[in-house]
C-alpha cells in the first residue's frame, strides 16, 4: 500500500478531517424562511416523476420494446425507493424520531402519504403490462405466455429443458421444527411451496429461490413463445421433491432496506445528522454486512397466493399487512430487460453512434496512438465542451486520460471517482500511468450508495498499482467529477483538467445526458488544484475564483448570484435565471428564487426528477416556470445562466440544487468563459425550453402535464434534436 492512504498518514488523516471542505458557508444576506405550505413534499415528488417515467411506457409512439424498457425503468426506481427511503421512514418510526421534513410532514405522516402513490403507479404499470404491452408483443411474434397456456408438446420441451438447466442450480430449503424459515436476501425472486403435512407433524414449508443467473424468461423452440422461469420450476416441482404432495405452489419477492442506521440514513432525508466516526473503509464493509440482513419492507406475491400462506410469509418476514402488494404479472418488473434484449430493431428507438465532436474528430482512428493523437494540442488552443451521449465519451474524456497515461510528457493524473463501470477502462488507464511510474492521485468516494463494494475493490487496485488513493471527507461524500493532468512542455509546466457534470463511466455516457469540459485555462486549473489538496491533504484554500465549491462557497455564490438578479430586475435592468438539474429542493435556494419570482425575475428551471418549488403560484413564484423532460436519455447534467443585464455567466458541474449537494458532498460547478462553449450551452438550454414532444408542465398544484405539439405546429423533442445538431443536420437557432 502507498505510504499515502497508512493509517496515521498525511493523506488519511486528511479523510478524517471533516473542517478541510466543511466550513461555515454563510449566506450573503438574509435568506427568507420558507413555510412548510410553500414547498411541495419530496418524496410525493419523486414519486411523481416515476409516474412520468411510466406515461412513456404506456404511450404507443414509444417503440414496443422500449415500452418494456421503461416499465422495467419502473421497477427498478421502486424498488430503490422501497430500499433507501421507505426503508429509512421506517427506521425513523421505529425509533420514535418525528423530526419534520421541509414541507412539514414528519416521517410517519409521509409514509402514510406515499403508500396510496405507490399503488397507483404499481397498478398501472400492471395494467400497461398485462393489457397492452403483452397483446402488443404478441402481434409482433413475441409471445409472453403462462405455464397454462402452452400445449402438451411444449411442456415436455420445458421439463427437459428445466432438468438439464434449472434444476442443477435449485436449493429447496425446508421450514419445520429443526430448519429454521431461511434468509431471503434482497430482492430475491422465490417459489413458496407448502407440502401436505405428515401425521402429528404441522404445515411443511419449502422456499427455492429463483436463480438470477439464468434466463428469466424461457424461449421456446419456437421462437415465439416465453414463459417466466419461476413458472417452470413451480410446474417441474415433482422432480425436485418427487414424492410429495403440493398443497400451494405461488411466487414471492422480498424488498429490504439499505438504511442500516441513522447515520446512512441521513445523507439523503434528514441532513443535520452527524456521522458516526470511525475508519473509514472497515466502516463501509461492517455497514455493507449489515445491509445484507437488513429489515425487510415489502413483500410481493402472487394475486392467488391464499390469505393464510400470506399471512405466514408476512409474520417470518416480521412485517404487517400494510408491506404486502400483490400482483396479477410476473413479479420484479426490473427483470424484464431479458424482453428488451430481442434482437427486434424494428421495435427499438434507431440506433444513435455518439459523434466525435468536431475538433476532435480526427482523433477518432488514432485511438491507439495517443502521441499521435494530441488532444493535449487541441485543449491549448481553446477550451472545448463535449455533450454526452451526443459526443463520443470514448473518442473525449476517455482518450485524454489515456492519453495522459501513456504520455511521457505527463507527470501527474489526478482523478475523483464516484461511480464507475464494473471493468473500467479509467481505472485501467489510471493503473497503467501508476505502474509507468507517473504520479497518480485517486479520490476513490467509498460512500456512493450501492456502488461502495466495486470502489473498494477498484480502490485496492489503484492502491496495488502505487497510485495515492484517498477516501474524502469522512462526514461528506466527494460527488464532483474532476481530471487534473500535469505535463511537462517547452515552456514549464501546464495544466490541464476535464470538469464534468456525469461519473466517469463509458457505460452510462452512452444513455445519459452529461456535460464536460475541457481546459487549459491557468486559472482554472490553479482552482481545480487547490480543490485537490483539500480532499488529499490539509488545505483549508477558499478563494476559488473561477469553482463553485460546496460545501464552504457554493450555496452563498448561488445565492449571490440570484441576488444580483432580483437587483437587475429592481433596477430595471435585464434579468433572468436558466437552470437545469436532476433535483432541487434546498429551502435556502427556493426562498431565493422566489424573492427573485416576486422581484421581476424571470426563472425557467428544467428539474428532472425531485422538485418541492411551487411554480407559478400567484403572489408567490408567478415568474417560476418548472419543466421536467424524460425520454429515450436520462437528463443528468446541470447548467446554470444568469443573465447578468445582457451580460450572461454560465455554470455547469456536478451539483444539484439540494440541501445534501450543497452542504454534505463535495461538489465543484465551473464558470464557462469560452464564449464558443457559452454559445454552446446557451443552445441546449433553448433546445430543452423548447420542447413540445417530452416536456412536461408543473402546475401551480404540484402536478405535470405534457406538452404536445399545437395543431400544424412542428414536434421538438429535445434529445432528437440534439442528435440531428450532433450530426449536423440542424442549424441551431
Amino acid at each position: 500500500m502507498p505510504d499515502s492512504a497508512a493509517p496515521g498518514s498525511p493523506m488519511a488523516a486528511a479523510a478524517c478531517d471533516s473542517d478541510l471542505l466543511n466550513g461555515k458557508d454563510n449566506e450573503s444576506g438574509t435568506a427568507k424562511w420558507v413555510p412548510p405550505e410553500h414547498l411541495l413534499n419530496r418524496e410525493l415528488s419523486w414519486l411523481s416523476f416515476n409516474s412520468r417515467v411510466l406515461a412513456i411506457a404506456e404511450d404507443d409512439r414509444t417503440p414496443l420494446l422500449e415500452r418494456f424498457k421503461f416499465l422495467g425503468i419502473v421497477g427498478s426506481n421502486m424498488d430503490e425507493f422501497f430500499m433507501k427511503r421507505i426503508g429509512g421512514f421506517k427506521l425513523w418510526v421505529r425509533l420514535g424520531l418525528e423530526t419534520p421534513s421541509a414541507d412539514g410532514m414528519t416521517p410517519r405522516q409521509q409514509l402514510m402519504a406515499c403508500v396510496p402513490r405507490i399503488h397507483e403507479i404499481v397498478s398501472r404499470a400492471e395494467r400497461c403490462f398485462r393489457d397492452t404491452l403483452v397483446p402488443l408483443a404478441r402481434e409482433q411474434g413475441i409471445d409472453l405466455v403462462s405455464w397454462d397456456d402452452l400445449d402438451d408438446e411444449a411442456k415436455n420441451w420445458c421439463r427437459d429443458f428445466f432438468i438439464e438447466n434449472i434444476d442443477p442450480v435449485l436449493t429447496p430449503l425446508a421450514v419445520d421444527a429443526s430448519h429454521p424459515f431461511p434468509f431471503i436476501s434482497n430482492q430475491s425472486l422465490s417459489v413458496a411451496v407448502e407440502l401436505a403435512s405428515r401425521p402429528g407433524t404441522p404445515m411443511r414449508f419449502v422456499r427455492i429461490k429463483v436463480p438470477m443467473n439464468r434466463p428469466r424468461w424461457v424461449t421456446l423452440p419456437d421462437g415465439v413463445r416465453r414463459v417466466a422461469l419461476e413458472q417452470v420450476i413451480a410446474s417441474c416441482l415433482d422432480h425436485t421433491l418427487p414424492g410429495e404432495h403440493f398443497v400451494e405452489v405461488h411466487q414471492f419477492r422480498v424488498t429490504r432496506s439499505i438504511v442500516v442506521d441513522t447515520g446512512d440514513y441521513q445523507d439523503d432525508l434528514y441532513q443535520d445528522m452527524e456521522e458516526r466516526p470511525g475508519q473509514l473503509r472497515r466502516e463501509i464493509a461492517d455497514q455493507l454486512r449489515e445491509r445484507r440482513f437488513a429489515p425487510a419492507v415489502r413483500l410481493e406475491v402472487d394475486a392467488a397466493m391464499p390469505a393464510k400462506l400470506r399471512h405466514w410469509l408476512l409474520d417470518q418476514l416480521h412485517l404487517t399487512d400494510d408491506d404486502l402488494y400483490e400482483s396479477t404479472t410476473p413479479l420484479g418488473m426490473v427483470d424484464l430487460g431479458s424482453i428488451v434484449d430481442i434482437d427486434r430493431p424494428d421495435l427499438k428507438y434507431k440506433p444513435w453512434r455518439p459523434q466525435s465532436h468536431p475538433r476532435l474528430r480526427f482523433l477518432r482512428g488514432m485511438m491507439s496512438d495517443p502521441h499521435e493523437a494530441n488532444i493535449f494540442s487541441i485543449i491549448r488552443q481553446g477550451d472545448l465542451l463535449v455533450h454526452h451521449p451526443f459526443h463520443d465519451f470514448d473518442a473525449s474524456v476517455l482518450h485524454f486520460i489515456r492519453a495522459a497515461s501513456e504520455d511521457p510528457q505527463v507527470l501527474a493524473i489526478k482523478q475523483t471517482l464516484y461511480r464507475t463501470a464494473s471493468d473500467s477502462p479509467v481505472v485501467h488507464a489510471l493503473v497503467r500511468a501508476a505502474e509507468t511510474g507517473k504520479q497518480v492521485a485517486v479520490m476513490v468516494e467509498l460512500k456512493a450508495r450501492l456502488d461502495e463494494h466495486q470502489n473498494l475493490r477498484w480502490a485496492q487496485v489503484l492502491e496495488s498499482a502505487g497510485a495515492h488513493v484517498s477516501y474524502g471527507v469522512e462526514d461528506l461524500k466527494t460527488h464532483t467529477k474532476l481530471v487534473l493532468v500535469v505535463r511537462q512542455e517547452e515552456k514549464g509546466l501546464r495544466r490541464y483538467a476535464h470538469i464534468g457534470t456525469g461519473n466517469y463511466n463509458g457505460g452510462t455516457a452512452k444513455v445519459y445526458t452529461d456535460l464536460g469540459l475541457f481546459t487549459a485555462d491557468p486559472e482554472i486549473c490553479t482552482d481545480v488544484g487547490h480543490l485537490f489538496n483539500a480532499l488529499t491533504g490539509y488545505s483549508r484554500f477558499e478563494r476559488y475564483k473561477n469553482l463553485l465549491v460546496a460545501p464552504p462557497t457554493m450555496r452563498r455564490r448561488f445565492s449571490q448570484l440570484i441576488e444580483r438578479e432580483i437587483d437587475h430586475a429592481r433596477a430595471g435592468r435585464k434579468a433572468g435565471i436558466l437552470a437545469k438539474m436532476n433535483q432541487l429542493e434546498d429551502p435556502k435556494i427556493i426562498g431565493k428564487l422566489y424573492e427573485a419570482s416576486q422581484a421581476g425575475v424571470d426563472v425557467h428551471l428544467v428539474v428532472r426528477g425531485i422538485c418541492t418549488v411551487r411554480a407559478g403560484v400567484p403572489g408567490l413564484s408567478d415568474r417560476i416556470r418548472v419543466t421536467s423532460v424524460v425520454g429515450r436519455f436520462l437528463e443528468h447534467h446541470r447548467i446554470f445562466v444568469f443573465v447578468n443585464d445582457g451580460e450572461p455567466e454560465y455554470f455547469i458541474g456536478s451539483a444539484d440544487w439540494m440541501t445534501r449537494n450543497l452542504r454534505h458532498r463535495v461538489e465543484a460547478v465551473v464558470k464557462v468563459k469560452d464564449p464558443v462553449c457559452k454559445s454552446e450551452l446557451d443552445r441546449i438550454m433553448h433546445v430543452y425550453l423548447d420542447d413540445n414532444e417530452l416536456a412536461w408542465e408543473m402546475q401551480p398544484d404540484g402536478s405535470y402535464v405534457r406538452r404536445k405539439p399545437n395543431p400544424g405546429e412542428a414536434s421538438r423533442p429535445s434529445h432528437e434534436v440534439l442528435m440531428r445538431l450532433a450530426c449536423g443536420q440542424t442549424k441551431a437557432k
